[in-house]
């Protein structure tokens, strides 16, 4: 029987996307890991893969298309016994219907109504098992039993990588139930209701692309389900400022320019290993304590923000951590991160300084357990430690943290650690 290639999910949070661009043609040949298109998701344009060896039968959805949902038909595949012929067979004995349109043309995505068939049963039964045929091949010849193995594939078939990744004595596996990301509460009247109040105002109205309507999902999930408190203080910059100078100057020759940005980051990586018990995430019914300290930086780009995630950042130096910054920063802006680089991490960094932010308060981003807000150096007037009034570079800092994770004095030790680790630049460097 044919079998319908679906819109993956590339990301978490993806629940439609736009068909870029198919890299195959109907009639051509595929095998597992062919790039059969390019999708834009609400994060990135990635390539799809096929799963699966056969022909392309039918290209059910044109390039270009938006909107397109995840998990509907964009193409049919033929095995090697099949032929465009069965397509229309099939189509006439199931009740699934998708928008047909010749390749490059642009069709409308499919429509709700004509979402997914249930897996085929993996059960030894009498009924059917789903699988390509050459997983059938690569089974017989493993000696697995296809009744005791959950496939990756389309409506639950079967296909080569499953059977290759099974063994006799763990072939029976339990499916995993995919849980939806929570869908956020409407906030506020509708946009009809909005619209009437400015019915007689001169405005323009500017659709969500997928990047902002998962900014407001998320962040609305974020302040409605996770119980955030706020500790805040104040750190002198002057020695770093000093210590940064100095190291710029011996690094220049390298072609080194560290940040303050990138001393943040490594306080707040060493912090995490100082205090290890708050380097952890809320994993819904429990707590994942993390070892490596894997820090996430917010990223502005237009339209939006990414968090890409510095892995490992307590073990790597200061000028490695701003050359990877600078690269994950300059590829986020051109949407070219891949979904690896920009999820994960237990701690996340939001620095507004550049932009002249005194403080402010960030949202966490879920999982993480807390998230630190930078605020801009501003010269002021403090008491020394000698008592006489001086001047100082002061930073302001707001460590956002989710209370099912870290506690109120856990959570002021982890600042402790990270304004110590500021304050004493050098001793990161031990």
């Amino acid at each position: 029987m044919p079998t319908e290639i679906l819109m993956p999910a590339l990301s978490p949070t993806m629940e439609e996307g736009t068909l870029a661009k198919w890299l195959v043609k109907e009639g051509d040949t595929v095998a597992a890991g062919d790039l059969l298109a390019e999708i834009e998701t609400d994060k990135a344009t990635m390539e799809f893969e096929a799963v699966d060896e056969g022909t392309i039968g039918k290209l059910l959805i044109g390039e270009g298309t938006e909107g397109v949902k995840v998990n509907s038909p964009i193409a049919v595949l033929l095995a090697e016994d099949e032929s465009v012929d069965d397509i229309a067979t099939r189509a006439q004995t199931t009740p699934e219907a998708a928008p047909a349109a010749a390749a490059g043309d642009k069709a409308a995505p499919a429509k709700d109504t004509a979402q997914p068939a249930a897996s085929a049963p993996q059960t030894a039964n009498g009924e059917r098992i789903f699988a390509s045929p050459l997983a059938r091949r690569i089974a017989a010849n493993k000696g697995l039993d296809l009744s005791q193995i959950s496939g990756s594939g389309p409506r639950g078939r079967i296909v080569k990588a499953d059977v290759e990744s099974a063994r006799p004595q763990d072939a029976a596996r339990s499916e995993a139930t995919p849980t939806p990301m929570a869908a956020a509460v409407a906030a506020g009247p509708s946009a009809e209701a909005v619209a009437k109040i400015y019915a007689d105002r001169d405005y323009e109205e500017i659709q969500l692309d997928g990047m902002r309507k998962t900014i407001a999902s998320r962040l609305t999930e974020a302040k409605q389900s996770i119980p955030h408190f706020y500790l805040r203080r104040d750190i002198r910059l002057d020695a770093l400022l000093k210590f940064r100078s100095t190291l710029n100057a011996q690094l220049d020759s390298r072609g080194v320019k560290l940040s303050v940005n990138d001393f943040i980051i490594k306080a707040c990586a060493l912090a995490l290993q100082q205090v290890p018990t708050a380097n952890a995430v809320w994993a819904g019914d429990r707590i994942l304590k993390l070892k490596p300290s894997d820090v996430a930086v917010a990223v502005a780009i237009e339209g939006g923000l990414f968090t890409p995630v510095l892995r490992d950042a307590e073990a790597k130096s200061l000028s490695a951590l701003s050359a990877e910054m600078k690269d994950l920063a300059g590829r986020a802006r051109e949407r070219k991160l891949a979904p690896q680089e920009y999820q994960g991490g237990s701690f996340a960094i939001s620095n507004l300084g550049m932009f002249g932010i005194d403080n402010f308060d960030a949202v966490i981003n879920p999982p993480h357990g807390a998230i630190l807000a930078v605020g801009a150096g501003v010269k002021k007037p403090v008491v020394g430690d000698d008592g006489e009034l001086t001047v100082a570079t002061i930073m302001s800092v707001t460590l956002s943290v989710d209370h099912r994770v870290i506690d109120g004095a856990l959570g002021a030790e982890l600042l402790q650690a990270i304004v110590d680790n500021l304050e004493n630049p050098m001793t990161m460097l031990v």
